[in-house]
């Protein structure tokens, strides 16, 4: 049997450049929001002109560009399941350590549903995301993989076009980065898309 195919849409936040996705099959009114920028505004008309309600909200790190948007999709969904990484969970609620306070934007996110962790399975909206877990740029950084065909990665700042993400923020190692990109990333079918 044939997957519904993927729509996905990208919301670019101004401030940092972040994108945030919309992701949803075909005939579906249910989607996933993964990694919800500071333009929380943006991604709430971009849902309501579609007319999709998320079903999840997927963080893939607890950096402020990334978790900016929760609070403000979590007032109007408030059972809208919100999922982390185990250990970037502490991110979320710490301006300290979810970098805004540094950029004078205090960012507290509400708290996660669910925290997960490598090998678990995240499944919403019709999706099955295997949870793989990708230190690096952050310490609890998390990729979410729908193994479709082809595969597609929710990859937040592990991967860039021609680039990898940044390690010289707090908590973040360029051998760990580089080291998960080689054992679990290039594991991966080489059509899988990011």
């Amino acid at each position: 049997m044939q997957k519904p195919e993927l729509v996905l849409e990208t919301v670019i936040s101004d401030r940092f450049a972040e994108n945030a996705y919309l992701a949803h099959l075909e005939g579906r009114d249910d989607c996933l929001v993964v990694d919800p920028g500071l333009d929380v505004d943006r991604i709430v008309n971009r849902l309501t002109e579609r007319r999709l309600t998320p079903a999840a909200i997927l963080n893939t790190h607890g950096h402020a560009d990334h978790i900016g948007g929760n609070a403000g999709l979590k007032k109007i969904w408030p059972n809208c399941p919100l999922i982390i990484g185990a250990d970037d969970a502490d991110k979320l609620a710490d301006a300290s350590l979810n970098l805004s306070q540094q950029y004078g934007i205090p960012i507290a996110s509400p708290a996660a549903d669910r925290l997960v962790r490598n090998g678990e399975i995240c499944s919403a909206a019709g999706f099955d995301l295997e949870v793989l877990e990708t230190p690096g740029h952050s310490l609890g950084h998390v990729v979410f993989v729908w193994k479709a065909i082809p595969h597609v990665i929710f990859g937040g700042d592990v991967l860039f076009k021609g680039s990898i993400g940044r390690t010289d923020l707090p908590d973040g190692d360029f051998a760990t980065l580089r080291d998960v990109i080689q054992t679990r990333l290039f594991q991966l079918p080489d059509d899988t898309i990011v």
